[in-house]
């Protein structure tokens, strides 16, 4: 029951994070091209505001899920003493689900603060700039998540 309950915590975490840059990236971007850049901005601004802070409790959901799933696979091992054998796609999640959250950190810590403090003073020029920055830095992670997803759960 315990393995369900993380395993699910797991996935929907991954769902939301996923499924939130796709949101983004492919409609809700493309849809505020009609406003003016002040109005863009600060839809944006909010938008990724919420998203990042969900995405934060999303990733700490991941690492904490999956290290205990990949722990308690391991001291089944070791009670057992034979050697641990996880499946590569195991391998593959792990690292590179790693670097996803070493992407989000940089875009959270390094390319949100100046979108931030330029949407505040109404630099729109700079927050354009930044926001360009996050999209970019996003649509690297978003195809890091979905070709990991078409590895591990197709291939």
């Amino acid at each position: 029951m315990t393995w369900a309950l993380l395993k699910a915590a797991h996935v929907l975490a991954v769902m939301l994070w996923i499924g939130g840059m796709a949101f983004a990236h492919f409609f809700l971007r493309p849809s505020l091209a009609a406003l003016e850049a002040p109005q863009r901005l600060k839809l944006m601004h909010a938008v990724l505001g919420r998203f990042f802070r969900a995405v934060v409790w999303a990733t700490g959901a991941i690492l904490l899920t999956g290290l205990w799933m990949l722990g308690r696979v391991a001291r089944q091992f070791h009670a057992a003493d034979a050697a641990i054998l996880w499946p590569w796609t195991w391998w593959l999640m792990a690292a590179v689900g790693l670097l996803m959250v070493g992407i989000f950190a940089h875009i959270r810590l390094l390319r949100w603060p100046p979108m931030d403090r330029a949407v505040q003073a109404g630099d729109w020029p700079a927050a354009g700039a930044a926001l360009a920055g996050i999209r970019q830095a996003v649509a690297v992670n978003l195809a890091l998540g979905i070709a990991l997803i078409v590895v591990v759960y197709v291939g």
